[in-house]
């Protein structure tokens, strides 16, 4: 019998590790967002055509030729490696949903986004517009290269 009060304290005590560590996250979150923000962006300040907007970071142009269905397939699984603990293709997750995005952003803006979100989320309009609407959680650097990130933009040829 005290074998199992034991056993029940220790699953007790495991609960209420991950509690407090899934806090500990979520208060980390909202720390890491950027103080700099111009806080006279709002989600009601127009927005010239986003797809003029071609964001912040080291992509400049990008070229869309015929679907490369090889650099598909390597972007949906970089996609499902790093992306789907925030996004979802469909749904709006924690970040938004990403089917339709080329429709409604830049090639150029996606990839510096994927690319360079700290920079975006302080500068980029669009970007502080979706902080603030998606509840100020930034997106996370990820680390990518731009030759990945140019693989998930293919891959998100696909699902628009």
């Amino acid at each position: 019998m005290k074998f199992k009060k034991f056993q029940f304290l220790i699953l007790l005590c495991f609960i209420g590790f991950l509690f407090t560590d899934c806090n500990g996250g979520e208060q980390q979150a909202k720390e890491d967002i950027p103080s700099d923000t111009p806080s006279e962006i709002t989600p009601e300040t127009p927005v010239d055509d986003p797809m003029d907007n071609l964001g912040i970071g080291p992509v400049k142009s990008v070229v869309l030729g015929e679907l490369d269905q090889a650099m598909v397939e390597e972007g949906k699984k970089l996609y499902n490696a790093k992306c789907t603990a925030c996004h979802n293709i469909k749904t709006r997750l924690i970040g938004p949903p990403q089917a339709g995005v080329l429709k409604r952003r830049s090639p150029e803006w996606v990839m510096n986004m994927i690319l360079n979100p700290t920079e975006m989320i302080k500068k980029d309009p669009i970007a502080i517009k979706l902080l603030k609407e998606f509840n100020n959680v930034p997106m996370t650097e990820q680390g990518l290269t731009e030759e990945e990130a140019r693989k998930i933009l293919e891959y998100f040829r696909t699902v628009d």
